[in-house]
């Protein structure tokens, strides 16, 4: 999947991204291990696989989006 970054708080390690129907993933503690990302910010485009757990949708391994960001 794709989407752009809504919010993040590297203290926490929860945030959201936003994808193109406007529907949200959520970030927790922990979606950047093992990723290149040590920090996201705001409106940055990325990719990552999705887990699904009661119902809500979290992302984990990330990397770069389309357009290089």
């Amino acid at each position: 999947m794709q989407g752009v970054v809504k919010v993040y708080d590297p203290v926490t390690g929860i945030g959201s991204i936003l994808l193109d129907d406007m529907s949200e993933v959520y970030l927790r503690p922990g979606s950047l291990k093992g990723s290149m990302f040590r920090m996201l910010r705001q409106g940055q485009r990325i990719l990552f696989e999705v887990d699904e757990e009661d119902g809500d949708r979290y992302a984990r391994d990330l990397r770069f989006g389309s357009d290089g960001y």
